[in-house]
């Protein structure tokens, strides 16, 4: 049995995706997820911080402009 040569770029790319699926299945039942760190509930990200909060962090230095997404192509 020989494999039209039209059709060997999609056997080709079959077997790969296959031996792709089975590597990552394999990995992931070998690799199990890990244990959280810490088990408290954390609050919402929603939430506002306590005032404390902002206070422990270190201010960062920015240099230059801001950057603005350009939402209007056509404008430069």
């Amino acid at each position: 049995m020989r494999v039209r040569e039209s059709d060997r770029n999609l056997l080709l790319l079959g077997t790969f995706t296959l031996f792709s699926m089975a590597a990552a299945g394999l990995v992931a039942l070998l690799d199990p997820a890990p244990a959280p760190a810490n088990p408290a509930p954390r609050p919402a990200a929603n939430q506002a911080s306590a005032p404390n909060q902002g206070l422990a962090q270190t201010p960062v230095r920015i240099v230059g402009i801001p950057f603005v997404p350009n939402t209007n192509p056509r404008q430069r």
